[in-house]
C-alpha cells in the first residue's frame, strides 16, 4: 500500500487522483490540512508558501505517507533536508487564462478583474494600468461562482486548474511569453524520503519517469524556472515569473519581475543551446535580471507589501 498525501482541496484531490491511478499497486489518498487552510474565513491567504506544504512534508518525514503530491508551483524555493521533489512526466498547459473576456484588449477601460496572486497582479497592471484589479480568494468553483454572479468582469486562473477540474472551456489561455507564468505552473510535483524504499519505488515504477529524466526532457524546465526564484530570493511578496520551453536544440526562458502595482518591471528572454542550457540557463537569467536591477525592484516589492 502506497499512502499518498496531499491538501484536500478539489483540486489538490483530483492531483492526487491523477497521480495514484499511475502508481503501482494499491493507492491510499491521505488528504492532509495544513496550517495555510486554517485561517479564519475571510481573512487574507498568508504569503508564505511553506505554510501549504509544512504539514505535509512533516507527514513524509515522520512516515505518515510514501508519497507527497503538490502543484509545483506552490512549492517553496527551500524544502526540509531529508526530502526529494521530481517533476511527474507529462507537463500540463502551463499558461494562465481569462475568464470573463476572450483577452485582456477585449475588456473595457477600468474592466474590474479579480486575482489572489500578486505575480498576476503585477503582470494585468504591468499591461494594462487601467484596470482595477481586486484580490478574489477561494476555490476555483468558488471564483467562477463570483464571476458569474457578476463581482467581476474578469478573473485569471490557472488553466491546468481549469483543465484537471473538468472545466477547460471557461477560460482563454493567456500567450506564456507575455503574460509569463509562474515557475513551476502545469507540473505536478512529488516528494519523497531520500533512499526511501515505498516512495522510491513509487516513483521508479511511473510511467515515463525516468525515461524523461534521463534525456533532459521536459523535467529541466521545472529545475530552471525555480532556480530564477531561488537564485533571485525571491518570496511570496515579490512578483516574479518564469517560463521555460526545452526544445530538442534550445532551452529558452522568459521571466519577469516587478511591483505589485505594475508601475516598474523587468522582462527577459534567453535561449541557450542544448544540453549546455541545462542547469545554466536559470542562472544567467537570474544574473541578467541583476544586472537590469531585480534585486532593487524586489526589495521594493518587500517594502511594497510590507506597508500594504
Amino acid at each position: 500500500m502506497i499512502r499518498l498525501g496531499t491538501r484536500g482541496s478539489a483540486l489538490a484531490l483530483a492531483q492526487a487522483q491523477w497521480v495514484a491511478e499511475r502508481l503501482p499497486g494499491e493507492v491510499e489518498i491521505v488528504p492532509i490540512r495544513t496550517a495555510g487552510d486554517e485561517r479564519p474565513r475571510g481573512t487574507p491567504e498568508p504569503a508564505d508558501k511553506s505554510r501549504f506544504v509544512k504539514e505535509i512534508e512533516e507527514a513524509l518525514l515522520r512516515g505518515d505517507i510514501d508519497v507527497a503530491v503538490h502543484s509545483a508551483k506552490d512549492m517553496p524555493a527551500d524544502f526540509p533536508a531529508g526530502l526529494l521533489l521530481f517533476a511527474l512526466p507529462g507537463r500540463a498547459d502551463p499558461r494562465d487564462a481569462l475568464c470573463g473576456a476572450g483577452s485582456l484588449d477585449e475588456l473595457a477601460e477600468g474592466a474590474v478583474v479579480g486575482t489572489s496572486s500578486l505575480r498576476r497582479r503585477a503582470l494585468l497592471l504591468a499591461l494594462r494600468p487601467d484596470l482595477d484589479v481586486r484580490e478574489l480568494r477561494g476555490n476555483v468553483d468558488t471564483r467562477l461562482r463570483r464571476l458569474a454572479e457578476g463581482d467581476f468582469d474578469a478573473i485569471v486562473l490557472a488553466q491546468a486548474g481549469l483543465d484537471r477540474l473538468g472545466r477547460s472551456g471557461e477560460g482563454a489561455p493567456l500567450d506564456p511569453s507575455v503574460f509569463v507564468p509562474a515557475a513551476g505552473q502545469g507540473w505536478l510535483a512529488v516528494q519523497v524520503r531520500d533512499a526511501d524504499e515505498a516512495g522510491n519505488r513509487a516513483l521508479r515504477e511511473f510511467p515515463g519517469m525516468y525515461g524523461v529524466r534521463e534525456h533532459f526532457s521536459k523535467d529541466a524546465e521545472l529545475d530552471e524556472e525555480r532556480s530564477v526564484v531561488r537564485l533571485l530570493g525571491a518570496t511570496c511578496n515579490t512578483p516574479i515569473a518564469a517560463h521555460a520551453v526545452v526544445g530538442e536544440e534550445f532551452i529558452a526562458m522568459t521571466a519577469f519581475v516587478g511591483l505589485p502595482d505594475g508601475s516598474r518591471w523587468i522582462r527577459d528572454e534567453l535561449k541557450m543551446k542544448m544540453p549546455d542550457g541545462i542547469d545554466l540557463l536559470g542562472r544567467h537569467v537570474a544574473e541578467r535580471l541583476q544586472q537590469a536591477g531585480a534585486d532593487e525592484l524586489l526589495a521594493d516589492a518587500e517594502r511594497f507589501a510590507a506597508a500594504s
